[in-house]
């Protein structure tokens, strides 16, 4: 499936995506603030495609300028995620390359998936959280609506081998339903 926004294609990832993603994915001020290391190679970039982004409801953020992944969106549910076991809720995940921050895309991307959750999926609540000290996600979440649920500290950050403090956001079909009027 692919979405369109007003600036964005949102499209499942492809192999051929792997150069595209290890330019952005190599950065360390991208994925260690979001829980993953930074990619080591355009293989290891083509291997995480696969492994993770391949999964249902993942999508590659791409300009509709020239079609190329920038970063990426998507939501979890079942087993990849750990904040619900519920079938009508699930984890909104996002992040997007150091170039293209504070444009204003991640949060265009995000509500079009908050819109396939909600009124495609039949969710109910869509989770999302970040870690302490990522501000910038933070903002992502409270300029698309999100209340503030909880804290968790000593949340352990397997890929990074570190633990952390974690705060859940969350957004309700009410809560969704009332920002669209």
């Amino acid at each position: 499936m692919t979405l369109l926004t007003p600036r964005l294609i949102l499209r499942p990832w492809r192999e051929d995506d792997a150069e595209d993603l290890y330019k952005y994915a190599r950065d360390p001020e991208v994925g260690p603030p979001a829980g993953w290391p930074p990619h080591t190679s355009v293989e290891n970039s083509r291997e995480i495609i696969k492994a993770v982004l391949s999964a249902p409801e993942t999508y590659a953020v791409c300009l509709k300028e020239d079609g190329r992944a920038i970063g990426s969106v998507g939501l979890k549910t079942g087993a990849q995620t750990d904040m619900t076991d519920r079938r009508d809720e699930c984890e909104l995940g996002y992040w997007i390359g150091k170039p293209f921050w504070g444009q204003g895309l991640i949060p265009e991307a995000s509500r079009e998936l908050l819109c396939r959750a909600f009124e495609d999926l039949s969710m109910n609540t869509v989770w999302c959280g970040y870690y302490e000290g990522n501000e910038k996600s933070r903002r992502v979440q409270e300029k698309l609506g999100f209340a503030y649920h909880h804290k968790t500290e000593g949340l352990e950050v397997s890929l990074l081998g570190e633990t952390r403090t974690g705060h859940v956001m969350y957004m309700t079909r009410e809560m969704y339903e009332e920002m669209r009027k």
